[in-house]
């Protein structure tokens, strides 16, 4: 099966569903990622401000993140990092269905709809744009993943609260996931930080317990089409 994952920024895709991209990949799946936008400039005022090697320590730190969970391929779009509110949703729209088309993917995971960050929210929709069930489409499921100090703070959508019905156990590539995480050793935090290694053990070992494993990630379902066979 080819699975793709499209993740807002680098440290995403490791956060909301390494541990299932590792055990995808280790299971013979082709795993993809894209990453949509470019991560640090946000911090200053003026995008311009970022210092650009800083945004290439980036790059290669998600290239290395993907190495650790055995994905095939990496692409960095590099839209402004936190400003996607700010463009129009067809500019990221446009770049995801042809990376589908090229990746031709049956599973994809991506943000929800409700999480605190705004980058999140509309990579949701965009992706659930880009991966319409059309006729000629080879999608059958696209999954919402959560994201650790975004998911759990969108307070202001009680609507589109995070609501996991869908669970993969993750026992096996639980470290796989946290070492991919140490490739973005900046962006790990000290505990009781929700990005602390503490903290997101805590959360895999809690979602397993909710699914009878001993650590899991959980999704929601956006859509899933069972298209007939032949």
């Amino acid at each position: 099966m080819n699975i793709l994952c499209v993740a807002a920024h680098p440290d995403d895709e490791v956060l909301g569903c390494g541990g299932t991209l590792a055990r995808a990949a280790r299971e013979g799946h082709v795993v993809s990622i894209v990453i949509v936008g470019e991560g640090v400039t946000s911090r200053h005022s003026r995008r311009e401000d970022a210092d650009p090697l800083a945004l290439q320590a980036l790059r290669r730190s998600a290239e290395a993140a993907a190495d650790v969970l055995g994905a095939k391929e990496v692409v960095l779009l590099g839209l402004p990092d936190n400003r996607f509110d700010g463009l129009p949703l067809l500019d990221i729209v446009h770049p995801l269905e042809e990376l589908m088309a090229r990746f031709r993917p049956a599973l994809i995971y991506t943000h929800s709809a409700g999480d605190l960050n705004i980058d999140h929210a509309i990579v949701n929709r965009a992706v659930a744009t880009a991966s319409r069930p059309l006729p000629a489409s080879l999608v059958q499921e696209v999954l919402a993943f959560e994201i650790a100090s975004s998911t759990e703070w969108g307070f202001h959508g009680k609507a589109n609260r995070f609501d996991p019905r869908i669970f993969v156990d993750v026992s096996g590539t639980l470290e796989t996931k946290l070492d991919a995480l140490q490739c973005y050793a900046d962006e790990v935090r000290a505990f009781p930080h929700p990005r602390s290694r503490e903290a997101l053990m805590a959360l895999a070992h809690w979602r397993g317990s909710t699914a009878g494993v001993p650590a899991a990630e959980a999704f929601e379902l956006i859509w899933r089409v069972h298209r007939a066979s032949g």
